[in-house]
């Protein structure tokens, strides 16, 4: 996506980047959508002794990637999308809270 954007298309036809990033843009909606199932999974598989904390932060990681879907879904449902518009996507602080959270949550789960 960030190849996509800094490209400069006016819209997705016409190049092999701008062919992919409905294909691109489905499978981030996708991933977003199991995201914080995953980390649930992920924070019992680690069998805390206090996991309040991460029950609550997974909590946090639901929202943000609901907030995120509907930014992705949005883009997806543009009849031609332009390089600007996953330019935006890509600097929307709704997708850069999800990455924040993951990165975040990653670190507290390292042991």
């Amino acid at each position: 996506m960030l190849a996509y954007a800094a490209q400069g298309l006016p819209h997705e036809h016409g190049s092999t980047s701008g062919s992919q990033i409905r294909e691109f843009l489905r499978k981030c909606e996708q991933a977003l959508d199991g995201l914080a199932d995953a980390a649930g999974r992920a924070v019992r598989h680690v069998h805390l002794e206090e996991p309040a904390p991460y029950d609550a932060f997974v909590s946090v990681l639901d929202h943000d990637a609901r907030n995120a879907i509907a930014a992705v879904r949005l883009v997806l449902a543009q009849p031609s999308i332009a390089s600007q518009l996953v330019d935006n996507l890509n600097a929307s602080s709704h997708v850069r809270a999800v990455l924040t959270d993951l990165f975040l949550l990653d670190e507290a789960l390292k042991r």
